[in-house]
């Protein structure tokens, strides 16, 4: 497909042709990566990245031990 660069702003746009959006699964307003390498730029959906706890609790040092802090005086009404 060709397409061509134009003016929006102060920036370069690229309209994306129907079916390409399509063919590439493309939403509106969802986040993509864009970059350039090897000569050409590249889109790419961006995936959103899936949170395991057992993973995010390995990263934890065996050392770690939490400690209390302030949040300051009770605003409203708080039961504490």
């Amino acid at each position: 497909m060709v397409t061509k660069i134009q003016k929006w702003g102060n920036s370069l746009a690229v309209r994306i042709p129907k079916a390409l959006v399509e063919e590439a699964g493309l939403e509106r307003g969802k986040p993509v990566d864009i970059h350039y390498e090897d000569g050409e730029i590249r889109i790419r959906k961006r995936r959103r990245k899936r949170y395991n706890l057992d993973e995010m609790l390995a990263t934890v040092p065996d050392d770690f031990e939490p400690e209390e802090w302030d949040i300051g005086p009770p605003v409203g009404n708080e039961v504490w």
